[in-house]
């Protein structure tokens, strides 16, 4: 089969690669598409640690079961199904308390082992999800970018009418707007610089758009402020716009060495809450739910479909920040 293989950071190539065969416990999946995610990039960059090389990139996906291992129950053959990455070793201290997404011994497909950036994966086949209906395999690889959101969620305080703030309008700060506006939200706004995905925001809803904070006017502040960029300016300019009482999050992910300036006084005397959001946990269904029911306008988050030899441009169009959700099609 074809995958694109990256052998060292900064050197990638599609190869034609072994066909996988399930283990017990596997099925092998056809994957019909796989989007580009920043870790990708990071990987391809070799700015993601936990990565061995060479590796096949690809958490992001969906795609027909078309092989099944032994002891396997519950998928079948022809199943269309979305993939949970997450590779939790079960067994550390984080994971007995059900918090396996800080598992102690982490991996995850496509990041830590051979992923979907490739016509055939094989995967354990209780990470398997099957889509529904109405769900085409093309959405389903947005289960998974959805899945970390519906997280960040689980990590916030939730009160109808809240006034919510947004750092970033690329995929995963749109994805956060969408589930913000079907939460209750009295007003979602968003900064970004980028001005093409500030139009993207207010097509799906968004209150009010910016490239700067400073162009709104809401003197309180926000009770929820969000920062899915991962740029250290935005992350202190976020810190200085939270109502008292309210809550930072940190979202989008910094460079691992990056510091930001906080005033500890304002969190204390303002009892700021501040709040981190990493990958998936217990998210991953109630993420095909929520896609099944329509509640993210998929069509418009998918901006790119392209074959897997078109990697590096994929990659290319990323970093440019011209696209939303890139997504390669391995059998095209």
């Amino acid at each position: 089969m074809r995958a694109v293989v990256i052998e060292t950071p900064g050197k990638f190539a599609v190869q034609n690669v072994p066909d996988p065969t399930p283990r017990a416990g596997q099925v092998v999946v056809r994957v019909d598409a796989v989007g580009i995610c920043g870790t990708d990039v990071h990987i391809a960059d070799g700015e993601f640690p936990p990565t061995p090389y060479p590796i096949v990139p690809g958490h992001e996906f969906a795609g027909a079961v078309v092989a099944l291992g032994t002891g396997v129950d519950g998928v079948r053959i022809d199943d269309l199904v979305a993939v949970d990455p997450s590779l939790f070793c079960g067994a550390c201290h984080y994971c007995v308390i059900g918090r396996g997404n800080l598992c102690e011994h982490w991996g995850a497909i496509g990041d830590t082992v051979d992923g979907a950036m490739a016509e055939y994966v094989a995967v354990p086949a209780a990470n398997c999800y099957r889509l529904p209906e109405e769900l085409s395999t093309t959405h389903g690889a947005l289960v998974e970018p959805l899945s970390c959101a519906v997280h960040a969620f689980d990590m916030l305080p939730r009160t109808l009418g809240t006034h919510y703030l947004l750092y970033g309008a690329g995929t995963m700060g749109l994805l956060m707007l969408q589930l913000a506006r079907v939460g209750g939200a009295a007003s979602v706004s968003v900064v970004d610089v980028n001005t093409a995905r500030l139009a993207a925001a207010r097509e799906l809803g968004a209150d009010a758009t910016a490239t700067s904070a400073d162009e709104f006017d809401r003197p309180p502040g926000w009770e929820v402020v969000i920062d899915c960029t991962g740029a250290i300016a935005a992350i202190e300019d976020g810190l200085g716009r939270v109502r008292r009482g309210g809550v930072f999050q940190q979202f989008g992910v910094a460079p691992g060495t990056a510091t930001a300036s906080i005033s500890p006084f304002r969190i204390y005397n303002d009892e700021i809450t501040i709040v981190g959001s990493m990958a998936v946990l217990h998210s991953f269904g109630r993420a095909v739910e929520l896609m099944g029911k329509g509640v993210i306008a998929a069509d418009t988050m998918i901006t790119h479909s392209l074959g897997l030899a078109e990697f590096d441009d994929a990659l290319q169009t990323f970093r440019a920040g011209t696209g939303r959700k890139i997504q390669l099609r391995p059998g095209t």
